[in-house]
């Protein structure tokens, strides 16, 4: 049906033995449904979660730097040796400048990796687009966490991000975040023309982590 990509942050309900957990649970309803599932956990458990189950990881964060004296940086390359399907780029909660997003796009590009460039508005959605990522995801920074799907509370920017990217670079595929978390919410941002959502604490810090996904999926 659609693309979901979920960010574990570094949410405590989303750490260690849990973020293993919720990785299972990912795992278990991707086998499900029709809908492709990934996830982001912190790099601290990247290597557990890979070796125990079989779904695409991300990345959160990747720096716009080559190997070197960089202490506490992420080198692109590093991702592809680990085994990484690709990164989320930009995020509200990691800025990086346009030339850096940039130097991103065009490493993952020669790397086979997934770039997933996050966005604020129209503007800044068809200025990553024109930088040819994989997918931008549009997420209003006011609306991350709040429970309030942007899909609802401002479908505009949804609808017209899509338009923008569409006509600056018809092969970036648009994902909705900010306040995703139930099936309606999803359902909406692929009614408004996405190709999926991006979420967060709509699952992780769901006192019921399986029955959230599989609310959002549509199997309750």
């Amino acid at each position: 049906m659609g693309i979901i990509v979920i960010n574990f942050k570094a949410y405590k309900e989303g750490s260690g033995k849990k973020a293993l957990e919720l990785a299972k649970i990912v795992e278990e309803i991707s086998s499900k449904v029709d809908d492709y599932i990934a996830i982001a956990p912190n790099f601290l458990d990247m290597s557990e979660i890979m070796k125990a189950v079989d779904v695409d990881v991300y990345a959160q964060h990747v720096d716009a730097i080559e190997y070197g004296s960089h202490t506490g940086r992420i080198v692109p390359e590093m991702l592809k040796d680990i085994g990484l399907k690709g990164s989320l780029i930009n995020h509200s909660e990691r800025r990086l400048k346009l030339a850096d997003i940039d130097f991103v796009i065009e490493k993952f590009r020669n790397l086979g990796l997934t770039s997933i460039v996050c966005t604020n508005n129209v503007a800044t959605t068809a200025a990553a687009a024109a930088l040819g990522p994989d997918f931008v995801a549009i997420e209003p920074p006011e609306l991350i966490g709040s429970g309030i799907p942007v899909s609802k509370a401002d479908p505009e920017i949804v609808r017209n991000s899509v338009e923008a990217v569409k006509k600056v670079n018809s092969n970036v595929k648009v994902l909705c975040g900010a306040g995703i978390s139930k099936h309606e919410d999803y359902v909406t941002a692929l009614d408004l023309g996405t190709e999926g959502v991006l979420l967060a604490s709509g699952i992780v810090k769901a006192k019921d982590p399986r029955f959230a996904l599989e609310e959002l999926v549509g199997l309750k």
